[in-house]
């Protein structure tokens, strides 16, 4: 690696702080920067810095054109491109029923997930979405090592497309469910630091399910908060 190459993480979630140091050990350099601030991913920001390339394993916003125009952007996304394009992919993912799929690197366009892609990786969807996320954080560290390293060049997406809608808060509500198994799968898709986590509602309470474990075809053990309205 040229050590006259300025790399950036950027990202909101804590969890790829422990990734960001990781890079600085395994590249034995300091070229390497970190953004976990909206307020300072700036294009004003970024031309001090002038990055070679920008690594974005989790962002809530959108990525201004004044940035992916002029800087190599690289985001991950938890589908098999050009399946699964939009948001809430994780929980989109099990609500359809998979268990596994892949973590796409790709560059950042003006459309929503349909830039050229560097590489995938395959990543299971069993635990918590905190457990997914954890362990999606160690893939996209090597994915991260081996786009550098070798200086992958993207190719276009194939296949047919796929796109997911944003889930809404509302949608993490499990009174409609009729299947033990459904329920379940709500509760530990959104069991994660920064999700609204699954609920039922009565016109006085509203509970609040985490930690769930499946015991049987009719039985789920799990935490639950209470909060009256």
């Amino acid at each position: 690696m040229n050590n006259q190459k300025t790399y950036l993480i950027v990202t909101e979630k804590k969890w790829h702080k422990e990734l960001f140091h990781s890079l600085i050990e395994y590249f034995d350099t300091e070229n390497w920067l970190l953004i976990d601030k909206r307020k300072d991913f700036t294009k004003v920001m970024l031309d001090k810095i002038n990055p070679h390339k920008i690594f974005i394993p989790h962002w809530s916003y959108i990525i201004p054109s004044t940035i992916f125009k002029n800087f190599e952007c690289i985001v991950f996304h938890m589908t098999d491109l050009p399946y699964g394009r939009g948001g809430s992919p994780l929980q989109n993912l099990i609500v359809n029923g998979h268990t596994d799929t892949k973590i796409s690197a790709l560059k950042v366009e003006a459309g929503l997930d349909t830039g050229p892609i560097y590489l995938k990786r395959p990543l299971s969807l069993y635990g918590t979405a905190q457990e997914i996320f954890l362990r999606s954080k160690d893939i996209v560290e090597e994915m991260i090592i081996e786009i550098v390293e070798k200086g992958l060049s993207p190719v276009s997406q194939e296949g047919k497309v796929v796109e997911f809608k944003r889930r809404k808060p509302n949608e993490g509500n499990v009174d409609s469910l009729k299947d033990i198994s459904q329920i379940f799968d709500h509760i530990r898709m959104l069991d994660c630091e920064g999700y609204p986590p699954a609920f039922i509602e009565t016109e006085e309470f509203r509970f609040e399910f985490t930690r769930a474990s499946l015991k049987s075809e009719k039985e789920i053990i799990a935490d639950v908060r209470i909060i009256k309205k």
